[in-house]
């Protein structure tokens, strides 16, 4: 067997000897409430009447990406598009993280599509939003929050234990060293 290939059997042997029972139950919880969230706020905007569309989301951007924003909004054939790519993004990401399935790669896909979110509508002093917010926040607001937790589920992985991606992992062997 190839070195790269034992050292990544080592590596998920020793996550799994090293976490506790707590830690995989917690790790394992956050990554299904996180991957919930997306998959609700997908399915709402495809089952919506009438159908959901970014347009006035994009359109009422503050941050500093807001002319590109805009620009996306006001193309009829982009926004067709972002609006799909929207919808079936977090419906994908959700799916990924709730079942535990592919979710290394669909968790870099969360931090983008958050980010995204994020500085549409960054929480900066000085900053005003004509658009309904939850609370009032300066810097941190809950995509940063959720951003942070999808950033510790990418380094403490769970899937490959508690996950669909357990049934793809090559068996476990034990080699001397």
């Amino acid at each position: 067997m190839g070195t790269v290939k034992r050292l990544l059997l080592k590596r998920r042997d020793d996550i799994s000897k090293h976490y506790t029972n707590l830690q995989l139950f917690s790790l394992t919880l956050l990554r299904i409430l996180i991957g919930w969230h997306f998959l609700y706020e997908g399915l709402i905007k495809l089952y919506s009447s009438p159908a959901w569309s970014a347009q006035s989301y994009l359109l009422g951007s503050v941050g500093p990406f807001a002319p590109v924003f805009k620009a996306m909004a006001n193309n009829p054939k982009l926004l067709i598009i972002i609006n799909q790519i929207n919808i079936w993004g977090l419906i994908l990401i959700g799916v990924s993280l709730f079942t535990g399935f592919f979710s290394k790669l669909f968790k870099i896909f969360a931090i983008v599509i958050l980010l995204l979110y994020y500085f549409a509508y960054p929480p900066f002093q000085g900053i005003f939003i004509d658009a309904p917010v939850e609370g009032s926040y300066w810097i941190v607001n809950k995509n940063l929050i959720e951003i942070a937790s999808i950033i510790v589920l990418y380094l403490f992985p769970t899937s490959h234990i508690t996950g669909i991606d357990r049934f793809f992992q090559p068996k476990t062997r034990h080699h001397e060293n």
